[in-house]
């Protein structure tokens, strides 16, 4: 058990994927013994206790180093005999007075570097911005001396070049709407998106019917990427089958199922097919699909990661690797919020660095407990994000009483207990019940004007979409229809 790391160790350290030399061997080796007790350290080769409340964030299960999964609680959505790292290192950072510091996007590792040491790294920064310059910034007594000696350190060594992250916030430098889910947020309507499940086999006839059914009554439509951690067939392989019926695809990615490659080279790829919005996402945990189970162990990108990535191959035009793309990539991007889960002003924290590293409009979880909604909109208001990226509200109808107990043990989703006895007191009307709920709740979205639209997740019920539109009052006229058509 490390001492400043709460929590198991998830995996032993890393290895290094390369022969180094005898010197930086037993350097190493004495980074291990003395940082694996203290934190739990698995020789990543990119420390970053500096900006994590020195609470080390590879002890988290899916390996996330940019804050917590969409399930966080004080208590691992995967692993439920151990604590939330990330909730821990929130709480720990903001006893401290270090919370902003959480903001900065931290990069992926570098296998390259993965086993060895980070020491040398230092000392070789130190030497870069002289020894006696450090000596004297670390011993003056003016504070933010102090802070930016100690940055200069370490900033370059977290901060490898080829990524440059930073804590700001990024304006989309194209002018042009690139979707039209973009150019109705832009124009101030308030918009319907859905989920229609991709289909489980290569026969897509019920999934273009599902498809056809909604088109008329959604701005666009989502394409879950293997949801629960069960394989369908792909999200960019839905998302082009809906442009062909003529309905605006939001293409989902997982950093689950995806590398730093592949998510570069399916983007471009679903770029130049006309797919224009992205909806980047960590994915659910391989724990909640199928046996036999995929790997727990490691991410290679996280969700923010990607979205940085992503916003600096469209705005910068460059790869990862530095290489430079002629034209550039059109896409609009999107990332997953959370109302219910961990602290709402922790969860703030998360949404602001998402929107910081690229995310335009957020789609959050589903929502049932609307108080807590508010205390989350207040939350984010304090952040002075609102108006930095279109917030789509999660609305569910609940089809029956089983399914709204099982909703309630999922984790990222609050289920008030008047909801549960509503759904109880209706009996054979659940079903009824639920939509009527669905619609309260939607009602009251759009009385918020941070809010800019829902999104519907129906798991299957798709053929309800038609109906909860309707009366909600949120049908598309009919030339609109036709101007996406």
């Amino acid at each position: 058990m490390p001492i400043f790391t709460p929590g198991r160790r998830w995996q032993p350290p890393y290895d290094p994927f390369k022969k180094v030399s005898l010197g930086k061997k037993l350097l190493a080796s004495t980074e291990k013994m003395i940082k694996g007790p203290l934190f739990g350290c698995r020789m990543c080769g990119n420390c970053m206790l500096q900006e994590t409340a020195y609470i080390c964030p590879m002890e988290c299960p899916k390996g996330v180093r940019n804050g917590p999964c969409g399930g966080s609680t004080e208590i691992c959505c995967v692993d439920d005999k151990r604590p939330c790292i990330w909730y821990a290192i929130y709480d720990r950072s903001e006893k401290m007075g270090t919370s902003e510091k959480l903001l900065e996007v931290l990069p992926p590792l570098d296998w390259d570097k993965v086993g060895t040491e980070t020491w040398g790294d230092v000392v070789r920064q130190v030497k870069k911005v002289g020894v006696r310059k450090v000596v004297k910034g670390l011993a003056t007594r003016n504070v933010n001396e102090r802070a930016r000696t100690w940055d200069s350190i370490f900033r370059p060594v977290r901060q490898p070049v080829w990524w440059s992250g930073d804590s700001e916030y990024h304006a989309p430098k194209y002018t042009e709407p690139a979707s039209e889910l973009e150019r109705r947020l832009r124009n101030g309507e308030f918009v319907v998106t859905a989920e229609v499940a991709p289909s489980l086999s290569p026969n897509t006839t019920k999934f273009l019917g599902n498809v056809e059914s909604v088109r008329d009554y959604v701005t666009a439509v989502n394409f879950t990427d293997n949801a629960s951690a069960m394989p369908r067939v792909s999200s960019w392989a839905s998302a082009m089958l809906a442009l062909q019926k003529h309905a605006e695809p939001v293409m989902q990615v997982t950093a689950r199922d995806h590398t730093r490659l592949s998510v570069q080279s399916d983007v471009l790829g679903a770029s130049a097919l006309g797919i224009r919005n992205i909806l980047c996402l960590s994915g659910d945990s391989p724990r909640e699909g199928a046996q036999p189970m995929a790997r727990l162990d490691i991410l290679d990108i996280d969700s923010i990661q990607i979205l940085w990535m992503l916003r600096r191959l469209r705005d910068e035009g460059k790869y990862l690797d530095g290489r430079e793309i002629k034209q550039l990539p059109k896409y609009f991007l999107g990332a997953a919020g959370s109302p219910m889960t961990s602290e709402p002003r922790f969860q703030a924290i998360r949404e602001h660095k998402k929107i910081n590293a690229g995310a335009q409009f957020i789609q959050t979880n589903v929502v049932y407990d609307t108080d807590r909604l508010e205390i989350w909109f207040n939350e984010l208001a304090k952040r002075n994000i609102i108006d930095k990226a279109y917030l789509l509200i999660g609305v569910m109808p609940i089809k029956s009483l089983k399914m709204a107990h099982k909703l309630a043990e999922v984790p990222g989703i609050v289920m008030p207990a008047s909801i549960i006895k509503r759904m109880e007191a209706a009996g054979d009307g659940a079903e009824e019940e639920g939509i009527k709920i669905a619609l309260e709740i939607i009602e009251h979205v759009r009385a918020k004007k941070a809010a800019s639209g829902i999104h519907l997740m129906t798991v299957g019920w798709e053929s309800i979409i038609p109906r909860i539109v309707t009366d909600a009052g949120l049908k598309r006229a009919p030339e609109e229809v036709r101007a996406v058509a």
